[in-house]
């Protein structure tokens, strides 16, 4: 199983800061009619969602992790970039929405509210405005007082309905000549799902005023939009407005990084940096792309930027002892991770650290150790699929097959994006005679990762046995 050593790091994690389709004829008339529609095959180069596309020559899943949507793994964590949309009912819940709940945004629509309590006087019991029973019509004649009471209702209770219905008045009593009110229906309408009213309002607005953020807003509408290369040039076109604007910038190399186009977003990084020497998301994003790309020494060098900016948490200490490690550095490599131990906050960081203890643990041959980092990677964190295949790669190693296969499909099922798992699993079958499962698998494979080139030839192998029998 010597190719199965060929395992996938989740090596740099990330550094967290904040912030088949079979249509009926019903359904194609739906999409004809839908505004928000966009084409079920895009062209390559063109869409996030296939971002393996990219004309830039992208890092490979062999080289580089990848999210379960296809990306690969920034050095920065992004609001709604890294994983996509939610897959399950479980992730929506999970995703945070607001600073009052976890709930998805159709049912967090302020329906707690005690309708005993005055409009707008505190109760210690209450809330601190009743929205129910506000005369919104009254306070949109009070510019002022109209724009503090959106902020509040929008960003503090989430009800977004009620807050377009302010917006909306306000902007009428404006006569339509407040740019700032057609940006907050823009947003309203973005939260709801309505793309192109949000984009129709956006636009109007830039046309009034030109503001840097309401380009950012636009550009966010194009992405949900799967239209990069409309953002790209939007962003392009602010820059010739707002030239050398930080966000901006920043905006072209991430959506660049989510296209798999990483030389073309390092470029656009370091031109961040030419402007903002302490921006922290390029800085760690650069050093992520050194360490894919064989250069663990010029990661360090980034790394300890961080550490000098005042930077101190687990990702960083992780970081740093990974690029220690494979720098050859091995005598600040477990402190680092030590370090990163003492900082993590939770459960899923605890985990990351000692998955990457158990590679550095593997690369120095200690396997018994290896095996207890792996295990210890569970116990935190029960559904880290990386883990149970490192860990099924090691039991088959002692000749414990069963418990080979069982871990792999474990790691199968709890990450299907991975090739890894159905690579090692086609191979373990393989070897025990079971062809119809190993070609299953291999197939699986070859599907995460069309270009693995040892996969392709087990295909080949199990294809002429095939042919014998």
């Amino acid at each position: 199983i010597q190719a199965a050593w060929n395992l996938k790091t989740r090596a740099l994690t990330e550094m967290v800061y904040v912030d088949e389709i079979d249509m009926d004829q019903e359904g194609i008339a739906e999409m004809i009619l839908d505004e928000n529609a966009i084409a079920q095959v895009a062209r390559p180069g063109t869409s996030l969602k296939l971002p393996g596309t990219s004309q830039g020559g992208g890092p490979s899943p062999a080289v580089r992790p990848v999210t379960q949507s296809g990306r690969p793994i920034t050095g920065f964590v992004r609001p709604s970039t890294q994983s996509g949309r939610p897959g399950t009912m479980e992730q929506a819940i999970r995703t945070p929405r607001t600073a009052l709940t976890a709930r998805p945004i159709t049912s967090a629509a302020g329906g707690y509210v005690r309708l005993g309590t005055a409009s707008m006087l505190t109760n210690p019991d209450g809330p601190f405005i009743n929205l129910s029973r506000l005369n919104l019509t009254k306070y949109a004649q009070k510019p002022k007082l109209a724009k503090a009471l959106f902020e509040y209702i929008f960003h503090h209770e989430n009800d977004v309905k009620n807050a377009l219905d302010l917006a909306a008045l306000a902007t009428e009593h404006a006569q339509f000549k407040d740019w700032w009110w057609k940006v907050q229906i823009g947003k309203c309408y973005y939260r709801l799902g309505l793309y192109r009213e949000a984009e129709k309002q956006f636009k109007s607005a830039l046309k009034q005023q030109d503001m840097v953020d309401t380009i950012l807003y636009l550009a966010k509408v194009y992405l949900r939009l799967d239209q990069p290369v409309t953002a790209l040039n939007l962003f392009k076109q602010g820059l010739d407005r707002f030239p050398g604007e930080v966000t901006l910038i920043c905006g072209i190399a991430r959506i660049y990084e989510e296209m798999n186009n990483i030389s073309s977003a390092a470029e656009y990084y370091k031109d961040v940096l030419k402007q903002d020497n302490t921006h922290v998301e390029a800085i760690a994003c650069i050093g992520s792309n050194h360490f894919y790309s064989d250069q663990p020494e010029i990661a360090l060098r980034f790394y300890r930027r961080l550490l000098q900016m005042g930077v101190y948490n687990c990702q960083l200490f992780n970081n740093l002892g990974l690029c220690c490690f494979y720098a050859q550095q091995y005598d600040m490599t477990l402190s680092s991770f030590e370090r990163a131990l003492f900082l993590a906050e939770n459960e899923e960081e605890t985990a990351d650290v000692w998955y990457n203890l158990g590679h550095v643990a593997v690369g120095i041959g200690d396997l018994n150790l290896a095996y207890q980092c792996f295990k210890l990677t569970l116990v935190n964190n029960n559904n880290y699929a990386e883990a149970y295949n490192n860990l099924a790669v090691l039991e088959m190693r002692k000749g414990h097959t069963e418990q080979a296969r069982a871990l792999l499909q474990t790691a199968s099922s709890l990450a299907p994006h991975m090739y890894e798992p159905h690579f090692n699993f086609a191979i373990l079958s393989e070897k025990i005679g079971d062809l119809q499962r190993s070609y299953t698998a291999a197939q699986k494979s070859e599907e995460a990762f069309p270009g693995h080139v040892d996969t392709q030839q087990l295909i080949k192998q199990l294809k002429e046995h095939f042919a014998m029998l």
